[in-house]
């Protein structure tokens, strides 16, 4: 597998910054955003896979199958999932036909319901969980032929330092691809998505998670994300290249797809 000391000598810069950067709709500094969005997934982690079907009425397995389209696996194909804890990106890899995964998230609940999920569906092999920061992956250099994530880059401190990483454990020719929320295309939609974003599923979090805090600030991370393009500029200036954006649901999704040259 990949798994490796790739970058273990590099100061971890995106845990420990000073400066300031979004955490939902209120600025901490990158150390806080870091230790918060750990609390965030601990509690949430039980009920992770429940809620995205509660939040998304089930739509976000369609999204992650054209994801998985998308991508087309090959036997012959490692894959990097980045922020996959709880193995739903990973799982539809290897159904399809993808090669070896090694799964990399911040959170050692998300990964350990990850794991468990996977014994139960009888795999064994072929996945390899690592609990790491997707901002210092410990990932080798030109290692991986697929950087996969899903719904994780927007809860990081850094994006910058984070697409930076997966253009760094690319191999050249290797593809980046990432599921994420987004930004609304049909402006008639607005008000009704906003009542359901920070009305409906904060009522949800409680009811069935126990937890109304961590879905107010996931609602809140979707708003300050970068829209599409902004999006895809950043990755262009990250060093990857052929930058694709494709709308999902009338842009409550997007997936972004691009390359190393």
């Amino acid at each position: 597998m990949v798994g490796g000391m790739g970058r273990e000598n590099r100061s971890s810069e995106g845990g420990n910054g000073g400066d300031s950067v979004p955490f939902g709709f209120r600025d901490v500094t990158s150390a806080e955003k870091s230790s918060l969005v750990g609390g965030v997934f601990a509690s949430v982690a039980g009920s992770y896979d429940l809620m995205n079907d509660l939040m998304s009425l089930g739509i976000h397995r369609l999204w992650k199958n054209t994801m998985i389209d998308w991508l087309a696996p090959r036997p012959g194909q490692c894959m990097l999932d980045v922020g996959g804890g709880t193995g739903d990106i990973a799982f539809r890899y290897r159904r399809r036909g993808g090669g070896p995964v090694t799964v990399v998230d911040a959170s050692p609940e998300m990964l350990a319901v990850g794991k468990d999920r996977a014994i139960n569906r009888g795999i064994l092999e072929g996945i390899e969980w690592i609990v790491g920061d997707a901002q210092v992956l410990p990932i080798e250099d030109a290692s991986v032929d697929v950087y996969a994530s899903a719904f994780c880059l927007r809860n990081v401190a850094k994006l910058e330092l984070a697409l930076a990483e997966a253009r760094r454990v690319l191999k050249p020719g290797g593809r980046f691809m990432c599921l994420e929320f987004s930004r609304l295309v049909v402006p008639a939609l607005d008000g009704m998505y906003d009542a359901w974003s920070f009305k409906a599923l904060p009522e949800l979090g409680h009811r069935f998670a126990g937890d109304r805090a961590s879905y107010i600030y996931l609602a809140e991370s979707i708003r300050r994300f970068p829209d599409q393009s902004t999006f895809a500029s950043m990755i262009r200036a990250a060093g990857l290249e052929q930058v694709q954006i494709r709308n999902l649901s009338a842009g409550i999704a997007a997936l972004h797809s691009a390359w190393r040259i």
